[in-house]
């Protein structure tokens, strides 16, 4: 009982994270760009693509939480997550600001992205035996 249990927390924090991030997209669209802005080159800061990509967020999410439609939901996830840890490189790879950052622009508060990342990992390798999901209450 302990795998599925434990598999449930892991969609409950990656899939709450989605959405927490895409609802402060669709209610506080200037916070997202200005995030986007200063920590990910700008990428997607278009003010008119916040509230359909925080839309689609929140949906991702909320699928993952729930376990619905995980054969699709699950690698979207660990896509999306994904590349968002790749934008943030640097800051994993120094966390401390010793080699490619310096004190004042580290930020070790983006380290436990990768755990994040790898908690979807973990998702999909045991997908199988993620038992406490609707698609499995739906026998999918």
């Amino acid at each position: 009982m302990l795998k599925p249990v434990s598999l449930l927390l892991l969609r409950m924090g990656t899939g709450f994270l989605l959405s927490i991030w895409g609802l402060i997209k669709v209610a506080a669209p200037e916070a997202s760009i200005g995030v986007s802005e200063k920590y990910y080159g700008g990428v997607l800061s278009v003010e008119m693509l916040q509230v359909p990509l925080g839309a689609l967020q929140i949906l991702l999410g909320l699928a993952v939480v729930f376990g619905l439609f995980r054969k699709i939901a699950y690698p979207v996830q660990s896509i999306v997550l994904g590349l968002g840890l790749l934008a943030i490189w640097k800051y994993i790879a120094d966390p401390l600001g010793m080699y490619l950052l310096t004190e004042e622009t580290r930020e070790v508060l983006f380290f436990p992205s990768l755990t994040v990342f790898a908690a979807t990992l973990v998702l999909l390798a045991f997908r199988e035996e993620d038992t406490i999901s609707l698609d499995k209450r739906l026998g999918r």
